[in-house]
């Protein structure tokens, strides 16, 4: 049988993308039944000095892993952090690099969610990488449902014999406190769980956003939808920074991302920490089908 492989970006290469992927490989804690593909320049760029150079580079490994996964040569993407401001300065037309795989697939990207997963939380996101005002106009009926939905699908993949229930938290203070605080709970919020129980799926909500990832770290909940990228991303990083992995949901590919960024102002310094990456690499492993795996 063929074996798997996996291909791993390394993101922006002047920040800490080529020493973190290296210290991952070289590292006892991946599975030995896959390969491993490293996309991304040969050349070394001076570590912290971000440049357009650096930037294309980074642009290029993504355009090669997509092209490397539609020929089925690699079986999911793990893509290092990049500099979305260096980018930006080239020319680079998508919000991040989940919309860049969206946009090549073509599927819209209202259908792609962007989740969060560690063994301690597992979250699905309303919306990414807009401003907070941006983010409660994105809020639709459709959003709640597809984020819960594709969440719990995913859950199904990690936890295929478990009993799983989802809690979606509310967008203002205590759920709106029935109104008072805010109405959106009571427009979207809660037409969307209600169809969502109609049928058939285990959420709960609109909860107080101030306690329900407690509950979801205590085991009552085994994800959460958060309403925004902060609410959701805060409770997240404070409780699995160096375990959490981006997962993209909505695409037929499998792509997984450590949960920081490049930092530069560590880059080339030895004092990157990988473990973010390997769950990244081990959480991609274990999305490949089994009927794809050696």
């Amino acid at each position: 049988m063929h074996v798997p492989t996996i291909g791993i970006t390394l993101g922006e290469p002047a920040g800490i993308g080529p020493e973190i992927v290296s210290k991952a490989l070289q590292c006892n804690k991946i599975s030995k039944r896959f390969d491993y593909r490293i996309i991304g320049p040969k050349k070394k760029f001076e570590p912290g000095k971000l440049s357009p150079s650096s930037a294309e580079a980074a642009w290029e490994a993504l355009e090669e892993a997509f092209k490397l996964w539609e020929k089925k040569e690699i079986q999911a993407i793990v893509t290092s952090p990049v500099h979305k401001g260096n980018l930006f300065q080239i020319g680079f037309p998508y919000p991040g690099q989940t919309e860049f795989f969206a946009s090549k697939l073509g599927v819209p990207k209202e259908k792609v969610i962007m989740a969060m997963s560690s063994p301690k939380l597992h979250l699905s996101l309303l919306s990414t990488h807009l401003s907070l005002q941006e983010a409660i106009q994105a809020i639709t009926k459709d959003k709640i449902k597809l984020a819960a939905v594709l969440l719990l699908e995913f859950l199904k993949k990690l936890k295929p014999k478990s009993s799983l229930k989802i809690a979606i938290a509310g967008l203002n203070p205590h759920s709106g406190e029935m109104g008072h605080f805010g109405k959106e709970e009571h427009e979207s919020y809660e037409p969307a769980i209600e169809e969502l129980k109609r049928n058939g799926f285990p959420v709960e909500g609109p909860l107080s956003p101030d306690s329900v990832f407690r509950e979801a770290l205590e085991g009552k909940y085994d994800g959460v939808v958060a309403s925004y990228h902060d609410q959701g991303l805060i409770p997240f990083k404070l409780v699995s920074f160096y375990s959490g992995v981006n997962v993209t949901l909505g695409l037929p590919l499998i792509r997984t991302s450590p949960d920081h960024g490049v930092a530069i102002d560590i880059a080339g310094k030895n004092k990157a920490d990988p473990r973010s990456l390997i769950a990244a690499i081990k959480l991609a492993c274990k999305l490949v089908p089994k009927e794809n795996r050696k």
